[in-house]
């Protein structure tokens, strides 16, 4: 042989080094389980009731398939009904055996021995888990679909009793033109209703199953996937094996939506806090939505008001958060390691947010003097009085716009108001800009700059018009209504098909072994 100075290299059959296949040996490393598998157990009461269902529909397949005996069924039923009894707080999840799922194999296997092994026939154990997070995740979607519509609903109730709270609208915190407390409240109603319907089509995505995936490429046991599917009340499954196990997209569609939706709140609680503050008091936070200071007496804080901005900064957050977890190569778990906690406490957090604003919103006092006094004195009504002289006195409207903003000027400046100006004061503006003369003399403009009148006149479809504003404001109230009965039938339909599939496993068991249940499941066992 010849010595080229390069170090031998062993046969394949003589090789040598660490060892990369197999399940590891000696336990976890006491880091991995204070970190990775405490985080992971952490969330273990989230999943613990779908966790428990899937295992349930997965043996019920796995026995009418007959790959597992019908005894060895049996007792794996009986020990998966007790998990169902027993709360998330009783159930021995620790991090020392792993994460959730190998602690629920542990305790299956005191129990029952390997007769618990049947478990991971034909499914990893990501499948489970994957299916656990969309069970928890479409009823807590569900919820807060709910919680939107009441907000809406809301909303629009106090908006229709204010269609003529008038009350000078801003943009930049300036006055801009007149309109009403209702018009401007009933703004909030369709950004809230269009994310509500953004989150039942994310329900769809929500709720197809992809159980039966196997690991990659699905599992020769399990032909069809479409049993465990049904067993768990989904409307159907998902479509490549690979896909469903790794799919996010949809997730990040709900937290957005979700996103939007506290955002859209965030704005109005801004504008309500400056709008209950001394400087403007348009409105009063009720007190069981304030906060007292513990130094000044005299202070009462709208906290909740905090607490909704605060809420939707944090959405972002998580929303930014599970975005930067999620660019991982395919076939990772970095990113739905993270997703069973945050998705679930995310919509929980947009949940609460969204019940807290509708009480804001109920109990809400409008101090309508208030707002007609700031309206009253000042020129929101600028816009239509050069509208009035483009049209009357046959200008071009730059030349009408210029024209008012002089008279404006000068009247501020000598501290009168927008009801204050006269044909007098447009015609020596006119002369000053363009060294015109528009007629108007002497003329009488108190009608046209009555701030109730130019409102009166908005009755183009979304308009002022107090009219318009309770028709837009009924309109509201009826759509989220009817989102509201689409999100309770949603929910109904899901509780029946798992209070359905534990009624199953129980006589499952007694036809088994002859045992009677404990006790007999007539709703979700959530």
């Amino acid at each position: 042989m010849i010595d080229d100075g390069l170090p031998s290299v062993p046969s394949a059959h003589h090789r040598s080094g660490p060892d990369r296949l197999g399940p590891p040996m000696g336990g976890p490393a006491r880091e991995l389980i204070d970190s990775g598998f405490a985080l992971e157990n952490a969330d273990a009461p989230l999943l613990h009731a779908g966790l428990n269902l899937a295992d349930i529909a997965h043996v019920i397949d796995l026995h009418e398939r007959r790959v597992i005996p019908r005894p060895a069924a049996g007792r794996l039923m009986e020990v998966l009904l007790k998990a169902v009894r027993t709360s998330p707080e009783d159930f021995p999840y620790d991090p020392a055996y792993g994460e959730p799922y190998n602690s629920r194999e542990r305790h299956f296997t005191e129990q029952i021995g390997d007769d618990a092994g049947w478990l991971h026939a034909g499914r990893p154990r990501r499948e489970a888990v994957r299916i656990a997070l969309r069970l928890h995740v479409r009823a807590v979607l569900e919820d807060l679909v709910e919680d939107a519509a009441e907000l809406a609903h809301a909303i629009a109730v106090v908006a229709g009793r204010h269609s003529r709270t008038w009350l000078p609208d801003q943009t930049y915190l300036q006055h801009a033109q007149p309109s009403t407390f209702g018009h401007y409240l009933v703004s909030f109603a369709y950004p809230i209703l269009r994310d509500a319907e953004r989150l039942m089509d994310a329900f769809d995505w929500v709720n197809t199953s992809p159980g039966g995936a196997g690991c990659v490429n699905g599992s020769r046991l399990l032909a069809d996937r479409s049993r465990v599917a049904d067993l768990m009340g989904f409307d159907g499954f998902i479509e490549h094996t690979r896909d469903a196990m790794w799919q996010i997209d949809g997730l990040i569609a709900t937290l957005s939506h979700a996103s939007s939706l506290l955002t859209t709140q965030s704005k109005l609680a801004e504008d309500l806090e400056i709008w209950a503050s001394n400087e403007f008091d348009y409105v009063t936070i009720a007190d069981g939505y304030s906060r007292s200071s513990v130094l000044m007496p005299q202070k009462r804080n709208p906290y909740a008001l905090s607490i909704i901005r605060g809420a939707a900064g944090t959405m972002i957050g998580r929303l930014t958060g599970f975005l930067a977890v999620s660019k991982s190569p395919s076939a990772r778990s970095d990113n739905l390691i993270y997703a069973y906690g945050e998705i679930p406490r995310a919509l929980d957090l947009a949940g609460r947010t969204t019940r807290l604003t509708g009480g804001v919103i109920r109990s809400l006092t409008v101090n309508a003097d208030k707002m007609w006094a700031a309206l009253e004195s000042g020129f929101s009504q600028a816009t239509d009085l050069a509208e009035f002289v483009m049209q009357t006195c046959q200008v071009d409207y730059r030349t009408a716009y210029q024209v008012i903003g002089i008279a404006v000027r000068e009247a501020s400046r000598e501290g009168l108001r927008g009801i204050d100006l006269d044909g007098t004061r447009l015609e020596a503006a006119a002369r000053r800009y363009a060294g015109i003369s528009l007629g108007l003399e002497g003329r009488d403009l108190s009608e046209i700059l009555d701030p109730r009148r130019i409102v009166e006149t908005r009755t183009l479809s979304g308009g002022a018009a107090p009219p318009v504003v309770e028709e837009m404001a009924a309109d509201c109230a009826a759509k989220a209504e009817s989102l509201r009965e689409r999100a309770k039938a949603r929910r109904e339909s899901f509780e029946r098909a798992e209070a359905a599939l534990v009624a199953e496993a129980e006589k499952f068991v007694t036809d088994v072994t002859g045992a009677t249940p404990v006790t007999e499941v007539t709703e979700s066992p959530r």
